[in-house]
């Protein structure tokens, strides 16, 4: 371990030093415990891996959603509330869903239930968000991780939220070796991206494009330059969607009933779907027998940069000509314009996924990608992903496979976490209980912040 002066820090010495040999039982795998609190989702989960087979297990995970519906749209105080009332209920839950302990553990690696139940595997570490989000929000998951570290006497990893996003497929790809672990059924058989792969990081508050080359090692190629895929994809949602829909929808996934509202027979509805087959042909305006179209940004330039917000803008505009003409908005209108919004800003996606991958064919063609993870909330629109296949295999990147976590890992949530601990905690790298939330936190070494490793916390083993 780095030479260590403070008590807190010598104390993070003593139990990392250890930990290989009185921590890991050889009957079973890596256990985290994981916490996720970055925006309005307030998720536990229990997380084990077998370092040998690197088959996973999700013990447990479980998500409260905090209740934003009078806002229509996350609200940063109701979701705070929703953390302060729903986590320690979680995490008590959580325990009693640890691996039971086999009877030749020794008490240290035991927890005790207050219920009188078998004695439970103590976790090897705590997995809990640093950021980026909501920094109150945040510190609700840290604060608690760090003091279940200090209760457990075990390692603490704070983890980067979109590192665990882009390393979900991993996750996924892990969980089919053993199916029946995590209660769901993931798509047979999944890739694992190796380093490098493309990344498009989707949510209504990421959109970016990552190139990753190493665990730690994130590019940014594009970004958005105004407003998220996931806000643009909202805000739509709100105009477009008749509103009943929307007064009796139990949550605040406008872009889930958005695609819903478009596509209701699922894949059936876009079976007939066909991309632009050259750069030139995303120029061309898709006029609808209503007389308006939606024009994709950027569609005649190779900028590596997001832009969404005119998309959800002239949305608006339409809707709000037609009102005030006094035109009547149909339904099968209705369902055009929601069907379009998605394809122009999925068009705009992959355009600019295409430019970033025919960038590196040229910088490096020995060393070419050949997956791009989606993940985020937004990657569980299936629509997205039948365009981005699409893309790619007409621009000449059939080759590449496209992977995308099943919905239930798309949006926030801690088994992600711990996962992304789990990766971080084999590396070798802890972080010292001092570490105080971030609201913002890029991934790029190159970034003035230094990317994942560059805030102050970490400790190497």
């Amino acid at each position: 371990m780095l030479s260590l002066r403070t008590p807190v820090a010598s104390f993070r010495k003593a139990i990392c030093s250890t930990a290989r040999c009185s921590l890991f039982p050889r009957n079973r795998g890596l256990l985290t415990f994981a916490i996720e609190t970055s925006c309005d989702d307030t998720s536990v989960a229990i997380v084990e891996k077998n370092e040998a087979t690197n088959a996973a297990k999700i013990h447990f995970l479980e998500n409260v959603t905090a209740d934003s519906n009078e806002y229509r749209g996350v609200h940063p105080i109701a979701s705070l509330e929703s953390h302060q009332e729903n986590l320690a209920k979680l995490v008590d839950k959580a325990l009693r869903h640890l691996p039971v302990a086999s009877e030749n553990a020794g008490g240290h690696r035991l927890i005790t239930l207050a219920d009188g139940s078998q004695p439970r595997c103590k976790p090897d570490f705590v997995s809990a968000t640093r950021g980026p989000g909501m920094r109150a929000n945040l510190f609700v998951g840290l604060d608690t991780g760090k003091a279940l570290s200090v209760a457990w006497q075990i390692p603490f990893v704070g983890v980067h939220h979109m590192q665990a996003h882009l390393l979900t497929p991993r996750l996924v790809s892990s969980l089919s070796q053993d199916p029946g672990a995590s209660g769901h059924t993931s798509p047979p058989p999944p890739v694992t991206p190796e380093f490098p792969f493309l990344s498009i990081l989707v949510s209504g508050g990421h959109s970016i494009l990552v190139k990753s080359s190493t665990l730690t090692d994130h590019k940014i190629m594009a970004s958005t330059a105004d407003i998220a895929i996931g806000e643009s994809l909202d805000k739509s949602a709100r105009e477009i969607l008749p509103t009943s829909l929307l007064q009796s929808a139990k949550n605040t996934m406008y872009g889930k009933m958005l695609e819903e509202f478009a596509f209701p027979n699922g894949s059936t509805d876009y079976a007939n779907y066909r991309p632009p087959l050259t750069r030139g042909e995303e120029l061309i305006k898709r006029e609808t027998p209503w007389g308006w179209s939606l024009t994709t940004p950027f569609a005649n330039t190779r900028n590596l940069q997001f832009s969404f917000s005119s998309i959800a803008s002239a949305v608006k505009k339409i809707i709000t000509q037609k009102e005030k003409s006094g035109q009547i908005f149909s339904h099968d209108e209705r369902v055009e314009m929601a069907r379009e919004s998605m394809r122009v800003c999925f068009e705009h996606l992959a355009s600019r996924t295409i430019i970033a991958l025919e960038t590196l064919r040229q910088q490096k063609p020995d060393d070419e990608v050949k997956t791009l993870v989606v993940s985020g909330g937004v990657a569980a629109n299936r629509f997205l992903m039948t365009v981005l296949r699409s893309f790619l295999d007409v621009r000449g990147f059939g080759h590449i496979d496209v992977v995308a976590p099943p919905p239930y890992l798309c949006t926030d949530n801690a088994a992600m976490i711990g996962w992304a601990g789990l990766e971080m905690f084999e590396a070798g790298w802890r972080t010292d209980l001092s570490c105080r939330a971030l609201r913002k936190w890029s991934l790029d070494p190159q970034a003035d912040d230094g990317g994942v490793l560059g805030p102050s916390g970490w400790q190497k083993a």
